[in-house]
């Protein structure tokens, strides 16, 4: 038995996204989101959010490249004087495994960003990260210990199999193939929370266009999968800024 679930990240980024996951879920197939708490257009959202009711809401946790809730008073060792989350996720993967400092900031910020999505009101549905960021194990075993204590239930591990990929035309390198091994062992971190069994979005990461969505849907396995999406109405400038390639508008596009 096949079962699909197409969500959207980066909800609450501009108010050009927030409309895109309204449309797609009034009047497409988009039946899940991802809310990053503390971001420009996060409130606009959460209102949006209350008048869908079959959207499915969770955290979209943002712990590089985005902004923090904390601050960089609170947090000094993981952000820039203005507060945001650096973009290098190699640097800051070394300082979440070396660093006390680091790791004591870091699930501060977890903490926070759970906290801030409980005060919406909003039932916390799953939970994931901007850019696999959980994919680092520190960050993995900190949003999973917090997470289960604001009522957790769903995480987004992203397994994608290689070989669905190669079937789609791509080419499957070490990396793939190794990415969706560690997914393996993080699931074992993961048990006895709700997964996907496998998930979409890496290869194409904001080129899930609909040519790609229908080449892939054939070719999906048994079980739960999950499609995820970066759409918007519009290429705004802030998207334009932070995500120069990424085809927003063809992502909406696709879920309609």
């Amino acid at each position: 038995m096949r079962e699909i679930i197409f969500s959207a990240d980066d909800f609450g980024l501009t108010n050009s996204v927030n409309e895109a996951v309204e449309q797609a879920n009034r009047q497409g197939r988009l039946t899940q989101a991802s809310l990053m708490v503390a971001a420009p257009a996060a409130a606009d959202a959460v209102r949006r959010a209350t008048t869908l009711p079959t959207l499915n809401v969770g955290l979209h946790l943002v712990l590089v490249d985005g902004d923090s809730m904390l601050g960089h008073a609170r947090l000094p060792t993981i952000t820039g004087p203005d507060g945001r989350f650096p973009t290098d996720q190699a640097r800051l993967g070394v300082l979440y495994f070396f660093s006390p400092a680091a790791r004591r900031e870091l699930r501060a910020e977890i903490e926070a960003q759970f906290a801030a999505f409980a005060a919406t009101g909003l039932p916390l549905h799953h939970a994931d990260a901007h850019k696999h960021m959980h994919l680092h194990p520190t960050v993995a075993r900190m949003m999973i210990e917090v997470g289960r204590k604001y009522g957790l239930k769903r995480l987004r591990i992203p397994a994608e199999p290689p070989e669905v990929m190669e079937a789609c035309g791509e080419k499957i390198g070490f990396g793939d193939r190794a990415l969706y091994a560690w997914t393996r062992l993080l699931r074992l971190q993961a048990r006895g929370l709700e997964l996907p069994d496998q998930v979409f979005g890496i290869k194409w990461s904001g080129h899930m266009t609909k040519e790609r969505i229908e080449r892939l849907l054939p070719l999906l396995p048994e079980g739960r999968t999950e499609i995820y999406t970066h759409p918007a109405t519009m290429r705004d400038d802030a998207l334009v800024k932070l995500m120069p390639d990424y085809e927003h508008v063809a992502e909406f596009e696709a879920l309609l």
